[in-house]
């Protein structure tokens, strides 16, 4: 599809894992949905949500796979060849324990950094070089023997949660210069800490 794009927030399905930091791109592509006032449809033939609409005259798709994270390939696979949609289209949001709570880093292609959704990807479309938007979960000083796993699959606390949000917020708007504007500018103004207020 011509001038579309596709947003892709990666996360785990179910009560159990909503509002985890591992769901930190599933919490993204809620807020864009949100303030584009979309409504999401499971399409059980793409084995993901879909919620689509215009923005600024462009086109997009916002997309929760639901295949569980280390098989989101599937679903990304399915949407983006259903829809023939180009590399340059492609924006893929993940959790990042490796930078800071309050981090987000946009970046043109890259290697998955051992994050099991976006090897899924990579190993389905057979590229890398699609956007992928990294928003910072922090990681905590672990007694010994205790998993990335339990922190990645925990909850924010309060005071995480609220800055958590303004994450959400800063990463929404680089969502949007990325469709507008190129992924130049996207990096430039976006990347980085966010001040917190």
């Amino acid at each position: 599809m011509e001038n579309c794009h596709l947003i892709v927030g990666l996360g785990n399905p179910g009560l159990e894992y909503r509002a985890t930091r591992h769901n930190a791109g599933f919490a993204l592509t809620d807020k864009l949905a949100e303030r584009w006032r979309a409504g999401w449809v499971l399409e059980k033939k793409f084995q993901a949500r879909l919620a689509r609409g215009e923005l600024n005259g462009r086109k997009w798709i916002l997309c929760q796979p639901q295949t569980f994270m280390n098989l989101s390939g599937e679903a990304v696979g399915a949407v983006r060849n259903y829809f023939q949609i180009a590399s340059a289209g492609l924006l893929v949001a993940v959790d990042d324990a490796d930078l800071p709570l309050g981090e987000i880093r946009l970046r043109a292609r890259g290697s998955s950094g051992g994050h099991h959704g976006l090897e899924s990807i990579e190993q389905q479309l057979g590229t890398r070089d699609f956007a992928r938007l990294r928003l910072g979960i922090g990681r905590q000083e672990r007694e010994a023997g205790r998993q990335i796993r339990d922190y990645v699959l925990g909850r924010f606390g309060v005071d995480e949660q609220a800055r958590f949000q303004q994450v959400l917020a800063r990463a929404a708007e680089q969502v949007e210069c990325w469709m507008d504007a190129g992924i130049q500018l996207a990096m430039t103004k976006f990347n980085g800490a966010i001040a917190a207020t």
